[in-house]
C-alpha cells in the first residue's frame, strides 16, 4: 500500500469517491477527462480530490494510455534569449498539464533539424515542438516516426502540420511606423538576409518597406544592413561598421533584441546618444532589454500565447492519435509594441 510523507496511507480514488458521494467509475471518468460528465459532478469530484489530497499516479496513467508524458522541444540555440525564454514558457505551460519537456538544440542547421525528427532520445516523447531555421518545403514533414508535430515560427510548411507563427510583417511595419511617428526619416534596418524570400528576415523586411512606402519614403539600400546570425556580437560589429562608413541614420530597427543590444553598445562607445541622436527599436522583448540604459523599445510578439497555443495544439494532436480527425491549424498570436527609453518612451 502506498503511504504519504508521514507514513499514513496515501488517499485513493475510493477515498475521493466516498467524499464526493459518487461512484469509483465517476471519479475515474472525471480524472480522465471523459466528455460525458456533468460539470456539477466534475466540480464536486475535483473539490473532493483537493479535500483528501489525492495525487494521481501519472506513470500508471501514461502507461495505460500508451504515452510517456514527455514532449520534445527543438530550438536553434538556447544562448539566444528569445529561444531561452520561449523554452521557459513552454515548460511552464506543459507543467500545467503534468507534462515534462525534453529540450534539444539544432543550431538552426537543416541536417540537425532533420535529425531532431529522428533523434532516438526525442523518439521517446509523445510529440515534438520544432522551431526550424534550415528546413525547406522539400523536407519530410510531418515527423516520419509518426509522432505529432507542431512547427514554431517560419517558414510555413504545406501538408498536415500544425503551425504557430508570429505576425512578423505586421509587427515590423508597426515598429517602423513608431520610429517614423517620432519624426525620424532615415531608419536603418539591422539584420537583413539578402537572399531570403520567405523566412523571418524577409517578412520583417517587407513590413519595414511597407511602412517607408506608406510614408512616401524610398528604401535606401545603404540603410538595409545584412547580418547573417542575429546575436549581440554581430549586432555590435555591424553597427560599428556602418558608423565607420559615414552612413547617416536617425533611427535603427533591429530585427531582434540581441542585435539591438549589440548595436546599443557600439552607438554608446562612439558617443552617439540614444534616443537623442538615434532612436533604437528591437524585436522579441527579451528580459535584458528592460534593464539596459536606456531601456529598449521592442515588439512583444505574444511569446506566452505562442507557447500556450503550441502546447495545446500538440496535446490535442496527441489525443487525436491515429484518427487524423483534426485538420491542420495555423495561428499567429497578437503582438504589441513595448515603448521604453530607447525611443523616448
Amino acid at each position: 500500500m502506498a503511504t504519504g510523507p508521514e507514513g499514513r496511507a496515501a488517499p485513493t480514488l475510493r477515498d475521493v469517491a466516498r467524499v464526493a458521494g459518487v461512484s469509483f467509475k465517476t471519479v475515474s471518468n472525471v480524472l480522465n477527462d471523459h466528455p460525458q460528465v456533468r460539470e456539477s459532478t466534475r466540480a464536486k469530484v475535483l473539490a473532493a480530490v483537493d479535500s483528501v489530497g489525492y495525487r494521481p499516479n501519472l506513470a500508471a496513467r501514461n502507461l495505460r494510455l500508451g504515452r510517456s508524458g514527455v514532449i520534445g522541444l527543438a530550438v536553434p540555440e538556447l544562448s539566444q534569449a528569445f529561444f531561452a525564454q520561449l523554452a521557459d514558457e513552454v515548460i511552464r505551460v506543459a507543467a500545467e498539464q503534468d507534462l515534462v519537456v525534453l529540450v534539444e538544440q539544432t543550431g538552426g542547421l537543416r541536417e540537425r533539424e532533420l535529425e531532431a525528427l529522428r533523434n532516438p532520445r526525442l523518439s521517446l516523447t509523445d510529440g515534438l515542438l520544432l522551431a526550424p531555421l534550415g528546413l525547406t518545403h522539400d523536407d519530410v514533414l510531418p515527423d516520419p516516426a509518426g509522432r505529432p508535430l507542431v512547427v514554431l515560427g517560419e517558414p510555413l510548411f504545406p501538408g498536415p502540420v500544425d503551425h504557430v507563427t508570429m505576425q512578423h510583417e505586421a509587427a515590423a511595419r508597426a515598429a517602423t511606423e513608431h520610429l517614423l511617428g517620432l519624426g525620424r526619416r532615415r531608419v536603418m534596418l539591422l539584420g537583413a538576409h539578402a537572399t531570403e524570400r520567405t523566412g523571418v528576415a524577409a517578412l520583417r523586411y517587407a513590413g519595414y518597406r511597407e511602412a517607408l512606402e506608406a510614408a512616401g519614403l524610398p528604401v535606401d539600400d545603404d540603410l538595409v544592413v545584412p547580418v547573417e546570425t542575429w546575436d549581440r556580437s554581430n549586432g555590435a560589429e555591424a553597427m560599428a561598421r556602418v558608423l565607420g562608413s559615414g552612413v547617416q541614420m536617425d533611427a535603427v530597427f533591429a530585427m531582434n533584441d540581441d542585435l539591438a543590444l549589440g548595436a546599443l553598445r557600439s552607438l554608446q562607445e562612439r558617443g552617439v546618444t540614444v534616443p537623442g541622436d538615434v532612436a533604437l527599436m528591437g524585436f522579441d522583448d527579451v528580459a535584458d532589454g528592460r534593464y539596459t540604459y536606456p531601456s529598449l523599445t521592442t515588439v512583444e510578439p505574444g511569446r506566452h500565447d505562442i507557447a500556450r497555443a503550441a502546447v495545446t495544439m500538440l496535446t490535442e494532436r496527441i489525443a487525436d492519435g491515429a484518427s487524423g480527425a483534426l485538420a491542420p491549424r495555423v495561428t499567429a498570436p497578437e503582438f504589441r509594441l513595448v515603448v521604453r527609453e530607447s525611443t523616448g518612451g
